[in-house]
């Protein structure tokens, strides 16, 4: 009764509901090609919603079939249509060759409103005052000293005594999960001076990094749904919008708290804060420092401990990979430590790792004005979608053999590191605004992945299932449940 009045009371609004579903129904059941169907009135917009529980998989295909670009048409007046692509020459060419004609735009800023004025967000004079500071703060001998200084200390003194835990208690343990605690508190150290203690015995709840995950979820739904929808929520806060806007609130609590304790004297050390806070700079206010701080743990936290994740997996499933990487630990070894500098074919693994699984697994930019690209077309205002997990899966870019974890690739003849443009490998950026973390995060990966491959061996619990999660980083949806087991006791029973 209720439905036919409500039939009865708005015809129009039913009718455009069922033809909706019809449409959705009939794509789901009878579309073979990946490439997305423009249907009238709601575009392609059926088949992100057939294709969210594997969009990278669907995108990557779609890419496929189209020659790495093709134009995505959302509904009509929703300002949802945008350029598709992994072309590396397009890459090139917006990143790099007509870079001023391809800023962050007004769009980027509103979708990642919680990062402020900070780097992330900034164009045009405003970015480039922020990345020579930056950069100042971060390439100094000192701060990288005491970013190689932590993550050692970090990985005795918390991360070896937790997996010298799991592995007497035999029960499986989330390394996802680890792994996050250990950048979030790392990078909270670099950033801050604090050590929340989120890798603690008992993994007790931080609302810092809680409230981050939540921001991260909803920034990812602002990307897939129709702008006035997402506005629409946060306006009357409902939903994704207000988990945002409550994990907001916790963000700028833990970092207003955290200023105002530097500013007391009782944070003192090499970290960024301190250094912003040292210079003679009158943009340096509280909510300068709050947006920097912000955009740096975004930056830090999840990238390294989800590059971690992703690559502790896939040396799981290709154990000659783990068994070479062990070779050249033996190699660059000395009672105490690991001469990190030389060891090659980890960082080569590493490289692979974040070529099929880049952290962050697209990125966007919008057109000033319109100009044909290598591949396709961009138009005025137009946003310009770029599938870093895609272009990793490109036979025309990476070979046949694109789809398999190959170090090797990374390596030549001399047995030196390979050097790939960075508009081919779009894991730290390119251009203008390559990441200048790059040799930090390194740093920090290549410190805790050899102190883990040496000491433990990680075994995957059968049954368990990996995806990629819904969120701007590359987390994996239901964590990495593995088994640990130290390394010394394997080679007593023979095992290596």
């Amino acid at each position: 009764m209720a439905i036919r009045n409500l039939f009865l009371s708005y015809p129009e609004l039913c009718l455009a509901i069922s033809c909706f579903f019809l449409v959705f129904f009939y794509y789901k059941t009878t579309k073979k090609s990946q490439l997305p169907t423009n249907w009238p009135v709601v575009g392609m917009l059926p088949a992100i919603i057939a294709n969210i529980g594997h969009l990278h998989e669907w995108v990557t295909e779609a890419l496929k079939e189209a020659g790495c670009t093709f134009k995505f048409h959302g509904p009509w007046f929703l300002n949802m249509d945008f350029l598709v692509t992994c072309d590396p020459a397009n890459v090139n060419h917006i990143f790099n060759v007509n870079f001023s004609n391809y800023p962050k735009g007004d769009e980027f800023i509103e979708i990642f409103d919680i990062l402020g004025d900070g780097i992330f967000n900034a164009d045009y004079d405003s970015w480039k005052i922020q990345r020579k500071r930056a950069h100042g703060a971060m390439s100094s001998n000192n701060f990288r000293g005491f970013v190689a200084k932590c993550s050692e200390d970090k990985v005795a003194n918390a991360l070896f005594p937790l997996m010298h835990k799991m592995a007497k208690e035999g029960c499986p343990v989330d390394l996802q999960d680890v792994f996050l605690r250990l950048t979030f508190d790392l990078t909270s150290k670099l950033v801050f001076g604090v050590d929340p203690g989120c890798l603690s015995e008992g993994f007790p709840t931080i609302p810092f990094a809680r409230a981050m995950d939540d921001a991260m979820e909803a920034l990812f739904f602002r990307h897939i749904v129709p702008p006035p929808w997402w506005k629409l929520m946060r306006w009357l806060n409902i939903g994704k919008e207000r988990k945002l806007h409550d994990a907001w609130g916790v963000i700028d609590d833990f970092v207003a708290q955290n200023i105002e304790k530097k500013k007391e004297g009782k944070i003192y050390g090499e970290d960024l804060l301190t250094s912003y806070m040292e210079e003679d700079s009158k943009e340096t206010n509280d909510k300068f420092l709050r947006d920097t701080t912000v955009n740096l743990m975004l930056a830090g936290r999840d990238t390294t401990g989800v590059a971690l994740t992703w690559l502790f997996w896939l040396l799981a499933n290709n154990p000659e990979v783990k068994s070479k990487i062990l070779d050249e630990l033996r190699e660059n070894s000395n009672e105490k430590t690991h001469d990190i500098s030389k060891m090659v074919y980890l960082h080569a693994a590493l490289c692979e790792c974040l070529r099929l699984y880049p952290s962050v697994p697209f990125e966007h930019k919008g057109a000033v004005k319109t100009e044909d690209l290598p591949s396709g077309k961009a138009k005025s205002h137009e946003k310009i979608l770029f599938s870093t997990y895609s272009m990793g899966r490109m036979e025309g870019v990476w070979g046949e053999d694109c789809s398999e974890f190959k170090p090797e690739r990374w390596i030549s003849e001399k047995g030196r590191l390979r050097h790939e443009p960075s508009y081919k490998f779009l894991s730290f950026n390119c251009g203008p605004r390559t990441c200048l973390g790059k040799d930090i995060a390194f740093t920090q990966m290549k410190i805790v992945a050899a102190a883990m491959i040496s000491k433990f061996d990680v075994e995957l619990v059968k049954g368990h299932v990996v995806e990629p999660k819904h969120s701007i980083i590359l987390h994996m949806k239901d964590g990495l449940l593995v088994r640990v087991k130290e390394r010394g006791e394997l080679m007593e029973n023979g095992k290596l």
